[in-house]
């Protein structure tokens, strides 16, 4: 379960593979020109608020993502393995296909791969860790494990999250079920 915290996240921004529609999963893929000029966008509109913590998957492509952010917010990153993108196994470098609503509904699993029940609690367990530092906190990872987090959120889970766009998350008030997601309104293009 989720720490009731509000916290914001933030997707890599684009690589290659991302642009040609592959499965990345645990494949080192380093940001492209467009996910350099993204990650700038992200970190010019995440100068203007208050954030004391970023925490980031180790992957090249969130790492560096979180290195632009914090450029600009003057503050150190921290990684954590449990922020990884999901290994998806025998699917990696592959076009994304029809198996992905079957693998987050848990009725199959690539050769290999993790289950999605097993990146969600391996994903609320690294925001977890994340939330117990200082707040406000931002999380820098990926797209499947953004997937597992709305599912433990409370929300339907396979709604694809898009490159460096800042997302406040907040936890459900009074009576709602749900968290709520708020996009960042990005800086103007450089």
């Amino acid at each position: 379960m989720l720490h009731p915290t509000a916290f914001w996240f933030l997707r890599h921004g684009e690589t290659d593979w991302n642009a040609q529609g592959l499965s990345q999963g645990r494949t080192d893929i380093p940001l492209n020109h467009v996910g350099e000029a993204q990650a700038a966008r992200a970190a010019r509109t995440l100068a203007g608020i208050a954030i004391a913590s970023i925490v980031a998957s180790p992957l090249v492509r969130a790492h560096r993502t979180a290195e632009v952010a914090a450029a600009a917010l003057g503050l150190p990153v921290t990684l954590d393995a449990d922020l990884a993108e999901v290994n998806f196994g025998s699917q990696e470098g592959l076009p994304m296909g029809d198996w992905y609503d079957d693998w987050i509904a848990g009725d199959y699993t690539p050769d290999g791969a993790e289950t999605f029940a097993e990146l969600r609690d391996r994903a609320v367990r690294g925001v977890n860790r994340a939330l117990a530092l200082p707040g406000p906190v931002l999380v820098v990872a990926h797209g499947a494990l953004f997937r597992a987090l709305r599912q433990a959120a409370g929300l339907e889970a396979n709604v694809r999250t898009p490159n460096a766009l800042p997302l406040w998350m907040e936890p459900p008030g009074a009576g709602d079920a749900a968290w709520r997601i708020t996009p960042a309104q990005l800086a103007p293009e450089a």
